[in-house]
């Protein structure tokens, strides 16, 4: 991550942080159900959360009465390559997340430069899990612990020979984690922290295990988010990533965010994203696109 993006992202997060010890904004939030932006968008795996993060939140709208669903589109361009993703997840009472995404990581013309030919594309499918076991999102005096939640993908990708090329041990694996996430309404803000136990190299689209690490290493995904109207967030996030890989280094992943909810229905999701160095390629910085619909 370079010097640049460090200082952004530091200012971010301080004028987000910064907020607790100032004035809330007074917001004029819908009720019905689930606060509009408060449970998140898709992260890049599919479940609910940021972009990066996965939060503790389950995906839609519904209650504990109800089930709710959506279905997001993400694409990221980078310097010399192309991320894309696609999935749908669905909540059940509030308690249960379920969630299926297919990811592509198109090496494009850089593909020629690593000898796997133009437009090669690494593709992975991930399954995952999420279970709220206690607490609650929303703080008042009587909710204070944060909600809380375990959950699993399984990550498998079309790619083995090539992994196994590369260095990595397997073609698919599957990353555990905890997350914990509050919605501090009278400061605007919504803060997510979660532990992943992975062994995943590049989110898995480079396989599992290396002959630097082949064990699971516990990693952090952290979120702020600033709601500065009922429909409108900003927010900054940071997730640590294992190195596992003997050919190439693996940076830590950071993003800044803006977020809008054009309904409960509705929401686009714009970031500027730093993933560092990708397979020898470095300063791969752009910009993220993610669309989600649902209910």
């Amino acid at each position: 991550m370079n010097t640049f993006t460090k200082k952004v992202l530091a200012a971010a997060l301080a004028v987000s942080l910064g907020l607790l010890a100032g004035p809330a904004l007074a917001q004029d939030f819908d009720t019905g159900g689930k606060l509009l932006l408060t449970g998140g968008v898709s992260t890049i795996e599919g479940a609910g959360g940021g972009g990066l993060a996965t939060w503790a939140t389950t995906t839609g709208y519904a209650t504990e009465d109800g089930i709710g669903a959506n279905v997001h589109a993400t694409y990221v361009s980078l310097p010399d390559f192309e991320f894309r993703t696609a999935g749908v997840a669905v909540g059940l009472f509030d308690r249960v997340e379920i969630s299926l995404a297919r990811q592509e990581f198109d090496t494009g013309a850089t593909g020629a430069k690593l000898g796997l030919g133009k437009g090669f594309t690494f593709t992975q499918d991930v399954v995952g899990v999420k279970v709220v076991i206690v607490g609650d999102a929303v703080y008042d005096q009587d909710r204070w612990l944060p909600q809380i939640a375990i959950g699993a993908q399984y990550k498998t990708n079309d790619q083995g020979a090539i992994v196994a090329a590369i260095g990595g041990k397997d073609d698919s694996g599957v990353d555990y984690y905890v997350a914990a996430t509050k919605v501090l309404l009278d400061r605007s803000l919504v803060v997510n922290g979660t532990v992943r136990m992975t062994r995943a190299n590049q989110t898995g689209l480079l396989g599992f295990g290396g002959p630097n690490e082949d064990g699971y290493t516990p990693q952090f995904e952290g979120s702020v988010a600033w709601l500065a109207t009922k429909r409108l967030a900003f927010g900054a996030e940071y997730r640590t990533k294992p190195e596992n890989l003997g050919f190439a280094g693996e940076d830590d992943w950071a993003d800044i965010f803006v977020a809008y909810a054009f309904n409960k229905h509705l929401s686009v999701t714009a970031a500027y994203v730093d993933l560092g160095d990708i397979a020898t390629f470095k300063d791969q910085r752009g910009f993220y696109i993610s669309l989600q619909a649902g209910f």
